[in-house]
């Protein structure tokens, strides 16, 4: 079995990022909300706990405590703000609020050569309005900031530590081979968590599942729908039937890209169904972006419904679920956002259809999935290509989807994801370098403004661009482009586009806005 780590959740926006971190190590791990029962998180059999950072105060009222067998198991353990204030209150320290809160960078000096910090100085991202005033009994200050005595603690004899700040995050110098440190050196996995290895549990699992049941897989053009369906051809060959419903939402050439990339180079036995008339013509006359996202829902539920029944409704169905949609739909109800809009990937299939899901990328974070899908074979431009909503180009043409102008917004598109790639800037999603995109795409606005095209007046509708720059898509900043490449897309855009007369650029960061502008 894997060696791992559980990581329990006090309400830190940042323990997917803890989760990450450890899985770029190389070592498999899972979150739990903190109040998860023991069972559930022991049945993991890890090798170490991490506990994350959370919003609340140690002394209030209410506030998540530590789960008893957390400590009588006897395994290494590391606290991350909230996380080392808990060990602390809970072995006899002292946690008190602070004057002085400590927000954003702080220079941390090591006091102490420790198997988990590096012994120079480094950046550090605080977040805390308390502080600890008093260790427990057994353990020693290994680094300190200036408003925190206790930067960092430990107790090496029982391989329990705490940091103050949060090495999950980018502006921690070092912070994950800090991560990698605990996972490894002090915990002792066995850092396996591979492609590789991930390729070869998963086709195991899901040859335990199906066994020679037949199995169908709604293929969405999306990176995860693609890499579970090529996992799972990978499992079980001739027995997967997939289906691919090109809705007429599509960008440029992506409809064939998909099929060439699972029909032809992976053997995949996809039928693909033909059902821009249906799309458009459910969408006639529709403003209202949530209201659109409902009709693709329903209208692929349909047709999927139909391909089901001429294949002779297959008892399993291969759906792309990836590891956020669990940990977000397990989190502790006291951090359950307000709905921003519908959830881009289309979903809920009608229970009387009564599969039993497959569901191989369960556990597996999106570079993860990536990261798969290379291994298994997938052409890099599906692998890496640009994040895109479910509901397709509906939700960037606004106002009416017709038929023209989604091809007007789709030709659009092309020319600036064309001339980002040509300067180099087009950069892959996760770990892309710096000033590249993470995600670029145009948007048709539904405003006319008057124009001169040779010595005649036009009135025409408006592009705007957008492209950001992220790690992790929960924030993101908008990219700085040369005015150079600005100029050329916008002027290409105009030339060859038919009732496009002016492009703007948006530079709003998220938040306030989203990256989606529907």
């Amino acid at each position: 079995m894997t060696d791992s780590i559980a990581i329990l959740d006090f309400g830190s926006q940042y323990a997917q990022l803890i989760a990450r971190r450890v899985r770029e190590a190389q070592v498999y791990c899972e979150l739990f909300p903190w109040d998860a029962p023991p069972g559930t998180v022991q049945a993991l059999r890890p090798r170490g706990f991490i506990l994350s950072g959370g919003p609340a105060s140690v002394y209030a009222d209410g506030a998540p405590r530590l789960p008893p067998y957390i400590l009588e198991s006897g395994l290494p353990l590391l606290g991350i703000c909230y996380g080392m204030q808990l060990l602390t209150h809970t072995l006899g320290g002292t946690v008190n609020p602070s004057r002085e809160r400590e927000y954003g960078n702080a220079v941390v000096e090591v006091q102490v050569a420790n198997p988990l910090l590096a012994s120079r100085p480094f950046q550090a991202w605080m977040s805390h309005g308390d502080r600890i005033t008093e260790l427990p009994p057994g353990f020693i200050s290994l680094a300190r900031s200036g408003n925190s005595p206790f930067a960092a603690m430990g107790n090496a004899a029982r391989k329990v530590y705490g940091l103050q700040f949060h090495p999950e995050v980018n502006h921690t110098s070092g912070g994950a081979d800090i991560l990698r440190r605990f996972a490894v050196d002090i915990c002792g996995c066995d850092p396996r968590w591979t492609p590789a290895s991930i390729i070869e549990d998963a086709v195991a699992r899901i040859r335990a599942q199906v066994g020679r049941e037949r199995v169908l897989s709604a293929v969405s053009g999306g990176v995860d729908s693609s890499v579970a369906t090529a996992l799972v051809q990978r499992a079980i060959g001739e027995q997967l039937a997939a289906v691919y419903v090109d809705t007429g939402l599509m960008r440029q050439c992506e409809s064939e890209q998909v099929v060439a990339a699972l029909r032809d180079s992976l053997g995949v036995e996809l039928a693909a169904v033909e059902a821009a008339d249906e799309y458009f013509s459910a969408l006639a006359g529709i403003l209202d972006p949530e209201q659109k996202r409902r009709i693709v829902g329903e209208k692929f539920i349909r047709i999927f419904e139909r391909q089901a029944a001429q294949l002779g409704r297959p008892r399993f169905l291969v759906q792309g679920t990836i590891y956020p949609d669990v940990v977000e739909s397990a989190a502790p109800e006291r951090d359950k956002a307000a709905r921003i809009k519908t959830h881009h990937n289309v979903g809920g299939l009608p229970q009387e259809m009564q599969f039993e899901l497959v569901e191989p990328l369960r556990y597996l974070f999106k570079d993860e999935v990536r990261a798969v899908g290379e291994a298994l074979g997938l052409p890099p431009g599906l692998v890496w290509r640009q994040p895109f909503p479910g509901p397709g180009l509906t939700v960037r043409c606004l106002g009416e989807v017709t038929r023209e102008r989604v091809a007007r917004l789709r030709q659009a598109d092309a020319i600036f994801l064309e001339e980002l790639s040509a300067a180099g800037l087009l950069g892959k999603p996760q770990g892309a370098p710096g000033g590249s995109a993470a995600q670029a795409f145009a948007v048709l606005l539904p405003v006319r403004s008057v124009g001169v095209m040779g010595d005649e007046r036009t009135y025409q509708e408006t592009v705007a661009l957008r492209a950001v720059q992220t790690d992790d898509f929960m924030t993101a900043d908008w990219l700085r482009l040369p005015q150079d490449l600005l100029a050329r897309t916008a002027n290409r855009i105009v030339n060859e586009v038919h009732g496009i007369n002016r492009v703007v650029y948006d530079i709003t960061s998220k938040p306030p806005a989203t990256i989606e502008w529907e």
